[in-house]
């Protein structure tokens, strides 16, 4: 079953409690090595992004103005992993460097539908 590792940060920008490149890499590096690992990518960061909304009557908002001074984490990236089950799914999630000082991994499910 796949499964979306999303991988979150502490919103904090004295960057204290981030793990190193090669943290990363041996992890990344374990994942592929397990023939787990689907697809995931790092993202830029949260100044980067543009949020796109859509009111009722179709009207479009497009803002640029985050991060916002009440995100307590920012997501800053994800992997999709094939694992048997949930259970081998939280395990790697443990693994994460993104799981320590005050960053968490949020586990789901990937829906797959039949078309």
């Amino acid at each position: 079953m796949k499964y979306m590792l999303l991988i979150y940060g502490a919103a904090t920008t004295d960057g204290a409690g981030q793990c190193d490149f090669e943290e990363w890499a041996r992890y990344d590096k374990a994942l592929k090595e397990a023939g787990i690992w689907v697809t995931g990518h790092a993202l830029k960061d949260l100044t980067t992004a543009t949020t796109v909304r859509v009111g009722q009557a179709g009207e479009r908002t497009v803002t640029t103005d985050g991060p916002f001074a009440e995100t307590r984490e920012i997501l800053g990236g994800y992997d999709i992993i094939d694992v048997p089950n949930l259970d081998v799914a939280l395990d790697w999630a443990a693994r994460c460097p993104g799981s320590r000082d005050g960053g968490s991994v949020v586990v789901r499910p990937v829906a797959e539908f039949e078309v």
